[in-house]
């Protein structure tokens, strides 16, 4: 499974997995960014990264933590 910034729920879900002690509610932008390409199966371009999909994957990730 390679992940890219679009498949916002599976990178939630491999974020509550891989940090499950971090509270997505709290996160900065820029220490999100670099904890989802630190992720395993993630494989997009840093670059393509922008504030809206952040935002998107922070509140998946804080649906998933719930």
């Amino acid at each position: 499974m390679n992940l890219k910034w679009t498949d916002i729920e599976d990178i939630a879900i491999e974020l509550c997995t891989q940090y499950p002690d971090t509270d997505p509610q709290w996160i900065n932008f820029v220490d999100l960014k670099q904890s989802v390409c630190d992720l395993e199966h993630f494989s997009d371009d840093p670059a393509r990264c922008n504030e809206r999909i952040l935002e998107a994957i922070q509140s998946a990730w804080i649906e998933e933590k719930d």
